[in-house]
């Protein structure tokens, strides 16, 4: 039996990925893009890679890279050509999107929304990992910064986010009895912060609990058009089209 047409691993099995980071944003960043890509560099090789072993290499790019995942700064969902960066890159690997003017009318900082976008991107590439939790009727998803989003830590001058270690996913943990997330606030497996929320499946579909009321109306105002929670619903991720980028 013959395949229909190609297949696509979302990650590079065996290797350490170059990450292209390029700015196709009009809105400032708030942050320089160099000053931005070294911090986060730092974040990965300190923080989270010693956690999730999850190490990269981070590259400033004026565009797709070949053979690279990548994360291209955008200014909202509806910039000319946004939506035709999709999910992937051309080559069909990992690509995060983190939209600038969004990110500031939510009174949020760039630099915290690229790290939580980066490290969620290491730890869950194909955005399809999920696990078993405190509610057996319930399956959550292995997104590593939302439970904690609110928080955020300097590396190099610059906030990045807080996020959680591998034993957040373990239920069999006791409350303190290990470290659950970077900033040290969790204190037991699956605890959503005040400023968090946390993706699940139940009843045959997705949807999110939040670690507080205020959480959920925030959200609730948000514009999720492009991020993982939105691509997790979706049975196939598409690749980037350059050429309808251009013609953006």
């Amino acid at each position: 039996m013959s395949d229909s047409g190609p297949t696509f691993g979302a990650f590079n099995q065996g290797e350490v990925p170059t990450i292209a980071c390029f700015n196709r944003a009009k809105t400032p960043l708030g942050v320089d893009l160099d000053a931005l890509i070294a911090a986060m560099q730092v974040f990965v090789d300190h923080h989270v890679a010693p956690v999730w072993a999850t190490p990269a290499k981070l590259v400033k790019s004026k565009g797709f890279l070949k053979g690279a995942w990548a994360m291209v700064f955008l200014d909202d969902a509806d910039t000319a050509g946004a939506l035709a960066y999709h999910d992937l890159t051309p080559d069909g690997l990992p690509e995060s999107k983190v939209f600038v003017k969004t990110t500031l009318d939510n009174h949020d900082l760039v630099s915290v929304s690229a790290s939580h976008e980066l490290v969620e991107m290491l730890v869950d590439p194909a955005i399809n990992l999920m696990t078993t939790g405190p509610d057996p009727k319930v399956i959550y998803a292995y997104e590593s910064a939302d439970p904690v989003e609110a928080l955020s830590f300097p590396v190099n001058g610059i906030p990045m986010t807080d996020f959680v270690f591998p034993a957040y996913f373990e239920a069999f943990h006791k409350a303190g009895s290990a470290q659950f997330d970077q900033m040290k606030k969790v204190r037991k497996p699956f605890q959503i912060l005040a400023g968090g929320y946390q993706i699940i499946f139940k009843n045959g579909k997705w949807s999110q609990v939040y670690g507080s009321a205020a959480k959920k109306k925030r959200f609730a105002r948000e514009d999720r058009r492009g991020h993982r929670s939105e691509q997790r619903k979706r049975r196939d991720r598409i690749q980037a089209n350059p050429k309808q980028i251009a013609r953006g």
